[in-house]
């Protein structure tokens, strides 16, 4: 693919400037695409794009999804919406707002244009799954009146705003289901439990873990799961939905154990009350994307997390 040939495609990135999406916009952008960001920097940063200000093939618009856009693109990933619990608990109807008028109206985008497009759904869909590992069939155990409902329930009708748009005005849609992922620029605040952690660790303070710390995550680092986004999104005939993620399950004491080695702290483990309808066990079935997208993660999780406990030390300056 040459910039400027004919293979090249312009491309929207919402959520831009987010963890995912920066990394998703160098990608694309490595490929020979033109690239769009579009964010309105509430759990986005410039400082994960800045290095492609200067790039003639990138374009950054600070817009609020849910507010229409007009614009000529050929794909759409429809990223944007806080995924860490303390954003987007921070203004919940605002998270609300993003998952449904923020689809609706990249969904309507995408039928005027005929654009595909991809949604970033998430394995919060599953709720505190009954069923392990959660597979693409399971549909989920969510509370929609509990504090994660405007995230959970918020991706619920995205996906089915997907398949509504798709099976009423043959929008050509991808739905991917995001198990929880880690690396570079991960937001210092973010909140979850791989950059809490890490900065707990680096900073010398004890590591805050909720309950008894047996409760499970499986943990993709970056690259692996951009990797499967660009697939997923150039298959064709494979509407989804996917889950991408990790199959490997880790209790969140072993993260924690593995954290201090890394990072080489002395920090010790506090316990803290569990938070309201908190996920026992998380872990991905992905043999659909493998069989579909001929897709597995590559990156083990020590690998990754040297990586990424590399990056928060520069950012901290620790």
């Amino acid at each position: 693919m040459t910039k400027g040939g004919a293979s090249m495609k312009r491309i929207l990135i919402t959520g831009g400037a987010g963890f995912l999406g920066s990394h998703l916009c160098d990608r694309l952008i490595r490929e020979g695409n033109d690239v769009v960001g579009i964010d309105n920097f509430f759990s986005g940063s410039k400082d994960n794009i800045r290095h492609l200000f200067n790039d003639p093939y990138f374009e950054l618009i600070r817009h609020d999804v849910i507010h229409p856009l007009f614009i000529e693109v050929d794909q759409i990933y429809h990223l944007a919406c806080p995924a860490s619990p303390i954003h987007y608990q921070q203004n919940s109807i605002k998270t609300v707002k993003t998952n449904v008028m923020g689809t609706i109206n990249m969904l309507g985008l995408a039928k005027r244009i005929k654009a595909r497009i991809l949604l970033s759904s998430s394995s919060e869909v599953y709720g505190d799954a009954k069923v392990h590992p959660q597979h693409e069939s399971y549909w989920g155990n969510v509370n929609p009146i509990g504090i994660r409902s405007c995230y959970d329930e918020g991706k619920r009708v995205a996906e089915t705003l997907m398949m509504d748009y798709h099976r009423q005005n043959k929008v050509d849609v991808r739905i991917v289901r995001i198990f929880n992922t880690y690396g570079p620029r991960m937001a210092i605040d973010d909140g979850r439990v791989v950059s809490n952690f890490i900065v707990q660790a680096l900073k010398g303070e004890p590591l805050t873990v909720y309950g008894d710390g047996r409760q499970t995550r499986s943990f993709c680092y970056v690259t692996d799961l951009i990797e499967a986004l660009v697939k997923m999104m150039n298959s064709e005939g494979f509407v989804g939905p996917v889950n991408l993620g990790n199959a490997g399950e880790f209790t969140i004491l072993e993260l924690a154990e593995k954290i201090i080695r890394t990072t080489g702290s002395s920090s010790g483990i506090v316990h803290k009350p569990l938070p309201q309808d908190d996920p026992v066990r998380r872990c991905p079935d992905i043999s659909l994307a493998e069989a579909k997208l001929d897709w597995r993660p590559k990156v083990g999780l020590d690998e990754g997390l040297a990586a990424t406990v590399d990056d928060f030390r520069k950012r901290l300056g620790v």
